[in-house]
């Protein structure tokens, strides 16, 4: 009997820390980030926020996450927010997956941050209002955009920021960065 129940206090014990260690937080090392890791914690609404200075901070992608994101650009889920300046407008509701992703490229390509939003708007925009904002159909659109401008960029053997004004995702889209 008593090995019996020390055969159960040990089965116990060892479940318990089985369940510990997988109910750990998973940390996104914002040096080298891991995109499945950001797009969960994004989702999630729990993207690390820096000790330091209460902010959340964008991770440093590269342009070898530029594949991973891509998987997500067409992703339409509303997300309860996305790391961005203070002064950024969020009028026309909850920021949306793929374009936080098509951000995200944008920024890599470019090598600064794509605006001070997450959201394009239309070439006729005259200011940055949520009517100005696409739709979904839109979204998508300029999801195969980008798609087209990565398989380019792939099959041309390379890519530097320098030249991304001979090679822009969004041209003859209709659409733009603010």
């Amino acid at each position: 009997m008593k090995t019996m129940s020390r055969y159960w206090i040990l089965l116990m014990l060892l479940s318990l820390a089985c369940m510990w260690v997988s109910c750990s937080d998973d940390t996104l090392d914002m040096e080298n980030p891991d995109v499945d890791l950001f797009v969960k914690q994004l989702k999630a609404g729990a993207l690390a926020v820096n000790e330091e200075t209460g902010t959340v901070v964008m991770p440093q992608f590269t342009t070898d996450d530029i594949e991973a994101l891509l998987y997500y650009a067409e992703d339409l889920t509303e997300i309860p927010s996305f790391p961005l300046a203070p002064v950024s407008y969020l009028a026309g509701g909850k920021p949306r997956l793929g374009e936080c992703v098509l951000w995200v490229i944008e920024s890599i390509r470019t090598g600064q941050n794509a605006s001070l939003g997450c959201r394009m708007v239309r070439d006729d925009a005259v200011n940055y209002e949520g009517i100005y904002f696409l739709n979904e159909e839109e979204l998508l659109d300029a999801a195969a955009h980008y798609r087209r401008w990565w398989s380019h960029v792939k099959h041309s053997g390379g890519f530097t920021i320098i030249d991304t004004v001979g090679d822009e995702p969004l041209a003859g889209s209709g659409y733009r960065w603010w």
